[in-house]
Parts: structure tokens; sequence; C-alpha cells
């Protein structure tokens, strides 16, 4: 059977010298410099949608955005919508409905859920955004998803932005192509802390998500690394 089209997906985060995303409390902070922060922008520049998790969404002021004119500008140079389609996933379709994401309303917002989601929560969701998608009974169903984007809503290249979950569930179904990491001269430590990837981890090496290296470049402290999907 054809596997059907589905969009380029690529994951970035930053993350401390000890593969921390979060402090112990898991308080999402911008611990980045500025020049990182940048680096994010021209990323999501470059996508088509940009997606997140729901802890993400309710626990940050976030809007998934292009970034200022500067950017949109850039995404229309690069023939992309001036703002780019923004995607939220909660396998229990448990979204605050005040935060901040849903306060700006430049853009299409998507959201991803499970059949876990009850009725009541799905009418909640569907209030908030401009479509949702249902698949997978208790972890989604992401290649259905990403199907759905492709088809749907045209998505070329989705951005993924965590949180740590969300990448776990993307890694572990082999969805993402290429992952770009911020590595920061911190040390959060912490057994609590997350790192880019939780979840229930993978049980032995020869079942985890195989990586190359694909660039390494420093700037001031931190080191910029893009790693590809192994064939």
């Amino acid at each position: 059977m054809k596997t059907p089209p589905r969009p380029f997906v690529f994951v970035n985060m930053a993350m401390t010298a000890d593969g921390k995303i979060a402090t112990a409390r898991r308080s999402i902070s911008t611990f980045g410099s500025p020049r990182d922060h940048a680096h994010m922008l021209e990323l999501r520049t470059t996508a088509d949608a940009v997606m997140s998790g729901a802890r993400t969404i309710d626990s940050a002021p976030v809007n998934l955005g292009p970034g200022g004119l500067k950017y949109q500008r850039r995404r229309l140079k690069l023939g992309l919508a001036e703002y780019n389609i923004r995607v939220i996933v909660s396998g229990s379709g448990t979204l605050n409905p005040r935060a901040e994401i849903f306060q700006h309303r430049f853009s299409p917002i998507l959201i991803l859920t499970t059949e876990r989601a009850p009725a009541a929560r799905l009418k909640q969701l569907r209030a908030l955004a401009d479509d949702v998608w249902i698949g997978g009974r208790s972890e989604l169903d992401f290649a259905g998803a990403l199907a759905w984007l492709h088809s749907r809503w045209q998505v070329r290249r989705l951005a993924g932005e965590g949180g740590a979950e969300l990448n776990a569930a993307l890694f572990r179904q082999r969805l993402v192509d290429e992952l770009h990491l911020t590595l920061c001269p911190k040390i959060f430590g912490g057994r609590t802390a997350p790192t880019i990837a939780e979840g229930p981890g993978t049980p032995r090496l020869a079942a985890a998500a195989d990586f190359q290296i694909k660039s390494l470049r420093r700037v001031g402290s931190e080191l910029f690394a893009v790693f590809t999907a192994a064939a």
C-alpha cells in the first residue's frame, strides 16, 4: 500500500550542555541567546506550518507566528504565505481557551487530538480552532495527521517546536526528517528536568531513531547543529 504524501518535518530545539530543555521544575524559560531566537524565527520562515504541544501552548506566552514584518517579507520572497499555519497537539483535547495563541487570529489554528478527547472538549476545541483533526485511540496517529495537513492544508514543510513528549512521539513514529539543535553553555541538572524527547523511551538500542550529522557551526558560545534522518 502506497504511503500518502506528508510534509517534510524538522524539529528545532535549544538544550543545555547536559541535554535539558527546561529546569527541574519543568518551567518554560528562554535560556538561548538572541541569536538562537533569531535562528528559530528564520527556520519558521521556511515552514508552511509550525507545530507545538498543548503543554507549551498553555504554559508560555507563544503565538507560533512568523515573528514580525521582516520575516513576513522573507516568507513572501520564498513564495510562501505571509503567515504560517499554527498547529497544536493535545492527545486529551485539554487546552486553556485563554492561552496567548488564541488571542492572535492572524492565521489558521489547527488542533490535532485523539479519540480520548470527550465530546465536550471537542466542542470547545472546534470553537477555538479553524479545524480539528481526530486520529488514534490512546496515542495520536501522526502519520495520518501529517497526511491530512498535506492534503487539506497544503503543508509541505512543518516545523516542530516541542515539547518533549511531542518530539518523542514523532521520533518513535520515524517522522522527523531533520533535527536542529542549539547547544547552550548552561547546566541545569535534575532527574526531573526534561530532555528533547520524553515519554516511555526506547527499550533497546536497535530501536533508536538514527540520525547523521549534516552541519555544525559555532556562533559566540553556542553550537548550532543540524542532523538528518538516516536512510
